[in-house]
């Protein structure tokens, strides 16, 4: 069977995953998927790895674009996604629709995920809120960041104790059992991140990639796209 290689953030990985086999079915071509903060992505794409999709953030793939990197055009939108907070599931849903009610929050929190401070696209902008929010200092030692959204969450419902918070982009605490939506961030510190597929000049499936780029953001997906967190 023909295999597809795709790159992705991480923000992208429910919507491939539900849309795998029915990819697969349609067109007889199975997809290898790596997923991962942005700034990961982009650095694994331009050492070199193989890939016939990258799916980044619109500004990224803009400079991919640009840069000779991704064939002009075939750039799709799959939707915007927001960053959120989220708590283990069952546990109470601190409120955090204000500032003040986050900084209370994340105070309050005995252990606070979240993603890559230095690559991940959400990790970068909740370090910029604890510093706008004057917490960086007096949290640090709560603080535990991870590889990606997606295992920040992971780690966060495996752990023990109550009183734990994480905040990642919503479309990675939907695809992550054992945690729940909050809410978004609130609109002080809104990030709505727009993700774009694209086809890379070296794909070897070049064809392939143009079809699962249509059908990921096709009319038939878009219910699927909002129920993993695109908006």
């Amino acid at each position: 069977m023909t295999l597809l290689h795709l790159l992705s953030g991480g923000a992208a990985q429910g919507l491939v995953t539900q849309l795998e086999d029915r990819f697969e079915a349609q067109y007889q071509c199975g997809i290898a998927a790596s997923f991962g903060a942005v700034g990961m992505m982009k650095d694994s794409f331009l050492a070199g790895a193989p890939c016939d999709v990258i799916i980044l953030t619109e500004a990224l793939i803009k400079q991919l674009t640009a840069s000779g990197d991704v064939v002009p055009g075939s750039a799709h939108a799959l939707g915007v996604v927001k960053t959120g907070v989220a708590v283990k599931t069952g546990e109470p849903a601190p409120a955090v629709g204000s500032p003040a009610e986050l900084r209370a929050a994340l105070q309050a929190a005995q252990g606070i995920y979240f993603p890559d401070p230095v690559k991940a696209t959400a990790g970068i902008h909740f370090m910029n809120v604890l510093k706008q929010l004057g917490l960086e200092a007096e949290l640090a030692g709560r603080l535990r960041p991870f590889p990606n959204g997606a295992t920040a969450m992971a780690a966060m419902a495996q752990a023990a104790g109550p009183g734990l918070i994480g905040c990642t982009q919503v479309t990675e605490i939907l695809n992550t059992p054992g945690v729940e939506l909050v809410a978004p961030l609130p609109k002080e510190f809104e990030l709505a991140t727009v993700y774009t597929a694209a086809v890379c000049t070296r794909a070897n499936q070049p064809q392939a990639a143009r079809d699962l780029i249509a059908l990921m953001s096709s009319a038939d997906a878009a219910t699927l796209r909002r129920a993993c967190g695109f908006e």
